[in-house]
């Protein structure tokens, strides 16, 4: 019995060995388990907000360069840092003295890059928080000043902001002049939105205040401005079509997830504004209200987007609000 079942075993073998020498080359043996298939990469996955909330921030030292400006109270600086493996630059503004300065990081709305330097957007009320005893530090984003180029994938760019403040509030901890329990936020329209998507990651409760921030869902919010693009937006659109065969968007927009958020907030609207209509403001207030967050809503009949015709008034409103939050 066992020499036959040898002598089986010896045929098997070399009936496999023969099939295998002469199987052509262009078959594909079948496994019954069916063909393997590698998962599809997203590699833009890593940038929705769920993903971002597991990540947090990622630390780096911040650079300060040289001085730009020289006040009675406060000193401009450029300053330096790392977010995902590129250099991002902004302005940095610091009190005189030695102490532990709370610390508010600013964030512009858009700007066209060829017109842009460092602190546009943000100077004039840094200076005013800065005379009165805070921090400012304002990134200039990827592409922007002496930053690094950003992706070449329009998508990643967007999604890098708010990762370079995600970043840029975990290396706080490298200036020894700053209070890291003391942070507040400012955000002035795109980046009144980069500010709500930040703290809604974070989950932390940072004081903020946003002047008319962009406040429609993603992709809706950049598609309403595309009809100032030479092409009306056709090539975005394109795009957008192709990023939405992929990924789920309401994973990349921050009002989806009002409800993580914690901080509290001070919001101005202009009436007279012609970037952010009125309604989205009175529509994101009346959210935040219904979710019980602690909001002051201020609204300015003659205000522009940049608050002409109010501006001292809201950065008086501001400052009050950071001295007593921060």
């Amino acid at each position: 019995m066992k020499k036959v079942i040898i002598l089986l075993l010896v045929f098997l073998g070399v009936g496999i060995g023969l099939a295998l020498r002469f199987w052509p080359e262009n078959k594909e043996m079948v496994s019954p388990l069916g063909k393997f298939q590698s998962p599809q990469e997203k590699p833009l996955q890593k940038y929705s907000f769920p993903n971002l909330n597991q990540r947090g921030g990622i630390s780096s030292q911040i650079a300060i360069g040289e001085a730009l400006k020289q006040e009675g109270k406060f000193t401009s600086y450029l300053f330096s840092y790392t977010s995902e493996g590129r250099k991002i630059t902004g302005l940095f503004n610091q009190p005189v003295g030695e102490g532990n300065f709370p610390v508010i990081i600013m964030l512009r709305g858009w700007v066209d890059q060829e017109v842009y330097q460092t602190g546009v957007g943000t100077q004039r009320a840094g200076e005013v928080f800065a005379q009165n005893g805070f921090i400012t530090l304002a990134p200039d984003f990827l592409g922007y000043a002496g930053s690094d180029n950003p992706p070449d994938d329009v998508w990643e760019e967007r999604f890098l902001k708010p990762v370079a403040v995600l970043d840029l509030l975990a290396s706080i901890k490298s200036l020894p002049q700053a209070d890291v329990k003391k942070i507040g936020f400012w955000g002035h329209s795109n980046g009144g939105m980069i500010a709500l998507s930040v703290l809604e990651i974070t989950g932390a409760d940072y004081p903020t205040a946003l002047w008319a921030p962009v406040s429609k869902p993603f992709p809706y919010d950049i598609l309403f401005y595309t009809d100032e693009y030479e092409d009306k937006g056709k090539l975005l659109r394109a795009k957008l079509a192709d990023f939405e065969k992929d990924y789920d968007v309401d994973q990349y927009s921050f009002d989806r997830y009002l409800d993580w958020l914690k901080a509290p907030l001070q919001i101005h609207q202009g009436k007279a504004d012609d970037a952010v209509p009125l309604e989205w403001t009175n529509e994101l207030v009346d959210r935040l209200e219904e979710l019980k967050i602690d909001v002051n809503y201020y609204v300015y009949p003659g205000a522009d987007h940049n608050m002409s015709g109010s501006w001292d008034q809201v950065v008086s409103r501001d400052l009050n609000f950071f001295r007593e939050k921060l």
